[in-house]
């Protein structure tokens, strides 16, 4: 009762200074927070510290790791480009050298069948001309002989005589001696000789 007559502070020479009681109960209090922030908050605050460290040190890491990895894919996709490139490269020139050599091919090919069809096209034309030459023969023989009987009035189908005669008279238009104007006045000689042979004879 004295105490609290005398005034609000203790001792009252130094109001400021707290109550002994305030102060038991204030470092107990103290004492508490301090064994809560030492048991529970520092060690979560130190296993998130920790955490947050190795998530950041793990995804520095992580992030290292793929930019190894990209530097990596991108050398071996440059690497397969530059394959592709030269082969690509190649195929179009094994394409170049096949084509020239079918080319080349088809060449020799049409060369060898156009000498062929040549050939065969002279073989045929002298085949044709021999045909005709002594087909002309025959006839000019047969046309020859057939004036010379009606110009001697005699029949000179005699094969060796008429063959002879032919010959002579085919020989000598061939070689020029006697102009196609003069062959029927030379059939007609040839004619004349050969009816005077056959008189003589």
């Amino acid at each position: 009762m004295f105490l609290a007559s005398e005034g609000a502070g203790w001792p009252e020479k130094l109001p400021l200074l707290p109550h002994p009681a305030e102060m038991i109960i204030g470092l107990i209090a103290f004492a508490i927070l301090y064994w809560l922030y030492k048991t529970k908050v520092v060690p979560n605050m130190e296993r998130m510290y920790a955490e947050r460290t190795a998530s950041i040190e793990g995804g520095i890491a992580k992030a290292e790791e793929a930019q190894k990895e990209a530097a990596a894919a991108k050398q071996q996709y440059e690497s397969q480009l530059a394959d592709a490139r030269a082969e690509a490269a190649k195929i179009r020139e094994d394409a170049r050298a096949q084509g020239a050599a079918i080319i080349a091919e088809s060449r020799e090919q049409a060369g060898a069948e156009a000498a062929r069809i040549t050939e065969n096209a002279t073989k045929q034309i002298a085949a044709e001309r021999q045909q005709a030459s002594v087909q002309l023969r025959s006839e000019v023989g047969g046309l020859s002989t057939e004036l010379a009987s009606r110009i001697v009035g005699e029949s000179l189908h005699d094969e060796a005589r008429q063959k002879g005669i032919v010959d002579r008279f085919l020989a000598e238009l061939e070689a020029g001696r006697i102009r196609p104007e003069s062959a029927t006045a030379g059939s007609e000689a040839a004619a004349s000789s050969a009816g005077s042979t056959r008189v003589e004879a």
